[in-house]
């Protein structure tokens, strides 16, 4: 909500010196969340003047027409003679008044005006339109032409209010109140401990039986309903310059002058108001729900068919109207451009918020007035907004009120809420006293009786005030946020992070200092995904949670996998400039169980039962936690120490070495096949859960159609791992290093084996034909299709390194050692030592 400062000053007598950073800290102080205030006209300079145009010559020979202009400033050039200026515009005549910005002058955004020769003329000056002036939008999209009973050589500056403050205040949902000059009036006048001039205290006429019919049928959906009209509106009146700037400044365009009016009153006071065309309005007004499949077209010109639970606003013909939202086109009032509106009904109703709210989103058509009705609007204050519509009809354009009142109002008892007079104290920690409760209470508009036990009748303006704790709330805002003690939570000794959060740190850790960073995503993905990534028909990370109301209809489901988000946020980093790419990333994942019970409801009115939350959380999806990598582009980058290297699937593994070395767990890595992966560049990684190995994850080099699907870089690598899984598996306990003092023996062996035979299985069986001996094994060479190797044959060159904790070893030993291991290789996997 924008509220310019000036405004605010007709309801409260601020101090004269008081600015609007200072009412900023005021409100905030007080709970209001006021974003920013707006400097309008900052850095404006004069003379900035009213003209009147005397002469227009079309200049020729140009791309654009062009003007030259002469214009009667008065006495403001100096001279009195007429100004020769050069204007592009065409949307003003001989004879019209116009803003008129004189050389020397500034206008907002440092831009100096000078006499300068264009289009062979010299122009002495600018005549300007509103966004030249930082005013907004008036919907002429050109030069501001003026009353034509403006004055000659008048100060712009000031006829035009061009220097004010606007706070911008960022209304929450439940402060329905602040969504109108009215209710922030109330909160700055409590804030500086002033008094009110409350607007809506109007002497308003009691409803008869003259006034325009109306029938409501649905008494829930609306309880309040006033009809007022205003006969005989001149066709030549306009909104005056002081109504189209206060909109303006608010944020709305000035459109005519009675849709200008109850624009200005909702804004002054929070009431949404309509004004039908009472020539177009043809019998009763009612409200009711719509009828399935009713079709109304909307002021904004789309025809929209209307959802049974629709409150409506109808006259003989039907819908006219969508209630709280949005009129209808058949009875709207003409612009200044069409025909003429003569007489005007006013309606000024209270509409149910959840109805307004539901049947805003159903259309997708948000409105100023539907943003209020959802969030609370004062019921009380329709009449008053009513009068005051009629009032300023009247007065801006010559019409007449007429004696007819119309209002029908459905019976409702005021709220009261009974609460201890030390509530507030007791949630506070701090000692307010009695008489400051009821004060402050008093200050918001309560009605406040009894003494230890205090009966409080909420103002019809604050909806949102329902229980004890909302009225401790207030108390305690108004009383000052920054007066609360700061007290620091005492946890219980013993207590810290779960094992699982520990793991998950040290992970992050991890991977964030072998040169990954981290990457959030959102948990969503669409199910087109799964065949982007080739996965089978049949597999189960097919089976996804399916939300009832997504974000974005094109991903509906929960993921299953970390690498949809993780290949996303890669492809957006490389398509803008980035190519060398690390990313990690730690989360849950969703698979639905295999009983999908839906769960029950749990109770509001009070704490669910140890059954019921049980209940609940036994219908959700097993959520494991995962952890996943990607690269692509140099995995070391070039320079002077070297020629670098780029990210391959070797990095990928070994990014699930180091994940797993920090849960404690011996992976296990051998050569497999899996969806996304390049079947010849897979690594298969898997556990040993209680005597069971089980697989955990995947590493490797991405499929090249996986590549080109998801237009990632060529050679793109990635490792997901199931964490959970790794952590059941593994020992977190630290394990202090053991140092021998007994040197180390090194026995180097060069074997041959088939190239199909990976070099996981080679290794796994020289380390347990090796024994308990072996301290550490290492490929250090790979060679393959040497002539003396023979077709279809590689060579992998081992460094064996053996020590005991007890002796030194002999070399009968260590080569006793590393011939066992190489007698199993042979055995297991056709190993020869070479040569």
């Amino acid at each position: 909500m924008r509220i310019p400062l000036s405004w605010l000053r007709e309801y409260v007598d601020l101090p004269a010196t008081e600015t609007g950073r200072d009412v900023q800290a005021k409100l905030v102080s007080a709970g209001l969340e006021v974003e920013t205030v707006e400097q309008l006209g900052d850095g404006l300079k004069g003379p900035l003047v009213v003209g009147q145009v005397l002469t227009i010559e079309e200049l020729e020979g140009f791309k654009k027409p062009i003007r030259f202009c002469t214009v009667d400033v008065g006495a403001a050039n100096g001279t009195g003679e007429p100004q020769e200026i050069v204007c592009g515009a065409r949307n003003f005549a001989v004879g019209d008044k116009v803003v008129v910005v004189l050389p020397g002058a500034v206008l907002p955004g440092d831009f100096a005006i000078a006499a300068r020769k264009t289009y062979g003329k010299t122009s002495h000056g600018m005549i300007c339109s509103s966004d030249e002036l930082g005013m907004g939008d008036d919907g002429t999209k050109g030069i501001i032409v003026l009353p034509p009973e403006t004055e000659v050589g008048k100060d712009a500056v000031e006829l035009l209010e061009l220097v004010d403050e606007v706070l911008d205040i960022a209304v929450t949902a439940n402060r329905g109140d602040c969504l109108s000059l009215r209710g922030v009036a109330r909160e700055t006048a409590i804030a500086y401990g002033l008094p009110l001039r409350d607007p809506a205290l109007l002497d308003v006429p009691g409803p008869n039986a003259y006034g325009y019919p109306v029938r409501v049928s649905d008494p829930a959906g609306c309880d309040r309903f006033t009809a007022r009209t205003v006969t005989g509106l001149s066709p030549e009146a306009r909104s005056p310059i002081w109504l189209q700037r206060r909109l303006q400044k608010v944020g709305m365009r000035p459109i005519s002058l009675a849709v200008d009016v109850t624009n200005y009153v909702m804004m002054e006071l929070g009431q949404p108001l309509h004004a039908y065309d009472r020539s177009q309005v043809q019998g009763t007004v009612g409200v009711r729900r719509a009828q399935q499949g009713e079709k109304l077209t909307t002021l904004d010109g789309v025809e929209r068919v209307l959802h049974a639970e629709d409150l409506v606003i109808t006259d003989d013909r039907g819908p006219i109207g969508l209630a709280g939202v949005m009129g209808g086109a058949d009875t709207e009032i003409a612009d200044d451009a069409g025909r003429a509106t003569a007489d005007v009904v006013i309606e000024a109703a209270h509409f149910d918020a959840v109805s307004v709210a539901r049947t805003a989103r159903r259309h997708k058509l948000s409105s100023e007035a539907s943003r209020r009705f959802e969030r609370g609007v004062d019921p009380q204050a329709a009449a008053a907004a009513a009068q005051r519509t009629v009032d300023l009809l009247v007065l801006l354009a010559g019409g007449t009120a007429e004696a007819g009142v119309t209002e029908v109002v459905a019976p409702s008892a005021p709220h009261t809420i009974t609460a201890p007079a030390d509530h507030p104290d007791k949630v506070a920690g701090v000692t307010y006293g009695r008489e400051t409760v009821v004060r402050r209470l008093q200050q918001i508009g309560c009605d406040v009786y009894g003494q230890d036990e205090l009966i409080v009748t909420v103002p019809s303006w604050r909806p949102d005030l329902v229980a004890a704790n909302d009225l401790a709330e207030e108390v305690i805002r108004l009383e000052g946020y920054e007066n609360l003690p700061s007290t620091l939570p005492r946890p219980r000794s013993g207590h810290g992070l779960t094992p699982r959060q520990r793991l998950h740190r040290r992970v992050g850790r991890a991977l964030a200092g072998a040169g990954y960073v981290e990457a959030l995503s959102y948990p969503f993905v669409g199910e087109q995904v799964f065949d982007q990534l080739l996965l089978d028909a049949d597999d189960p990370d097919r089976e996804v949670v399916k939300l009832v109301n997504p974000l974005n209809d094109e991903e509906p489901a929960l993921r299953t996998s970390l690498l949809p988000g993780l290949l996303g946020a890669l492809r957006r980093n490389d398509g803008r400039g980035t190519h060398d790419l690390a990313l990690f990333e730690t989360g849950l994942v969703f698979h639905p169980r295999e009983d999908r019970s839906v769960a029950a409801a749990p109770p509001v009115d009070r704490r669910p039962t140890a059954e019921e939350i049980a209940a609940l959380d036994a219908t959700l999806p097993d959520q494991p936690r995962h952890v996943a990598v990607v690269l692509a582009g140099a995995r070391e980058q070039a320079g002077w120490w070297g020629k670098g290297r780029p990210a391959e699937w070797a990095d990928a593994v070994e990014a699930a070495r180091a994940v797993a070395r920090e849960a404690g767990a011996e992976l296990v890595v051998r050569g497999g096949q899996y969806g996304p992966w390049h079947p010849g560049r897979t690594a298969e990684l898997a556990v040993v859960v209680d005597g069971t190995e089980r697989v955990v994850g995947h590493a490797g080099e991405l499929h090249p159609r996986v590549l080109k699907s998801l237009g990632l870089p060529d050679r793109t690598s990635a490792m997901e791992l199931d964490l959970d899984a790794l952590q059941a598996a593994g020992n977190d306990t630290p394990q202090a290093p053991r140092i021998s003092t007994f040197p180390m023996a090194t026995q180097d062996v060069a074997l041959v084996v088939d190239v199909a035979v990976p070099h996981a299985e080679v290794e796994a069986a020289l380390r347990e034909g090796a024994g308990e001996l072996l301290e550490s094994i290492r490929l250090f060479d790979v060679y393959e299709n040497g002539a003396q190797l023979g077709e279809g044959k590689k060579s992998l060159a081992y460094a064996l390194r053996f020590r005991a904790g007890d002796r030194t070893l002999t070399v009968d030993e260590a080569s006793a050692a590393r011939d066992a291991a190489v007698a199993l290789a042979g055995e297991r996997a056709g190993a020869v030592l070479r040569g």
